[in-house]
């Protein structure tokens, strides 16, 4: 008796040992931000250095689309750990969110800046598949005159095929799409099926089908089959 007596008295007290960060996490995990943000923000005034605290608030002002607010998090993190590649690529994400809602003379003075954060993760992280995946769509969406190149954009697809076969089967079909090749892209999107077989590439096709090629009988028939091949998952 007197066993569960003490458990019983002592459970308040583990409830609230717990600290602002591990509440914060929790709550940042499942995804109630609005709920985490002040925790956390209360925990780096007393532990400013705090890596992941500070990363988890930089992802939650990236979530509401608060760039300036969320690179002054990354920015703070690539100082403290200038060797994480996440950080650069982070931080190059949001300048490049912010660059596509700024005027176009002010986005083109930024490109320079959003490359050299992406490549600068790829050369501290070689299997960075995201920063590749980032520079594919940069290329892909600049004009010609300041620096857009399929060239290089599937320089990085190449590179992706090595490091993860799916994504570059994938990054080709979406080259091949943009570009309006689309039974290229069809090919390499079938390909991403075969080595990978996720809901993803089997989307993909199927938007293909559905929206560039004019076969949603095609696209239908596709995501059923591949709801049959995961019926038992």
């Amino acid at each position: 008796m007197n066993f569960f007596l003490k458990v019983f008295l002592l459970f308040p007290l583990l409830i609230f040992s717990q600290s602002d960060f591990d509440r914060g996490e929790k709550l940042f995990v499942q995804s109630k931000y609005d709920l985490a943000k002040p925790l956390l923000e209360q925990w780096i005034k007393e532990h400013p250095n705090h890596l992941k605290a500070i990363e988890y608030l930089g992802d939650i002002e990236g979530a509401n689309k608060s760039w300036d607010k969320a690179m002054t998090y990354y920015d703070k993190l690539r100082k403290l750990k200038p060797s994480e590649a996440n950080y650069h690529y982070k931080y190059g994400g949001c300048l490049g969110m912010k660059a596509k809602e700024s005027n176009k003379f002010k986005a083109l003075r930024m490109i320079g800046d959003i490359k050299a954060c992406f490549e600068k993760a790829i050369q501290l992280n070689a299997n960075h598949i995201e920063a590749r995946w980032a520079l594919i769509e940069l290329y892909l969406e600049l004009p010609g005159i300041v620096g857009g190149s399929e060239r290089k954009a599937q320089q990085y697809a190449g590179e992706l095929l090595k490091i993860s076969p799916v994504d570059g089967y994938l990054a080709k079909g979406r080259i091949a799409e943009y570009f309006e090749r689309y039974a290229e892209a069809e090919r390499n999107y079938a390909r991403a099926i075969a080595v990978g077989g996720s809901k993803t590439t089997y989307q993909k096709l199927a938007n293909l089908y559905k929206n560039k090629m004019n076969q949603p009988e095609k696209a239908k028939q596709l995501m059923q089959t591949y709801q049959e091949k995961n019926k038992s998952q």
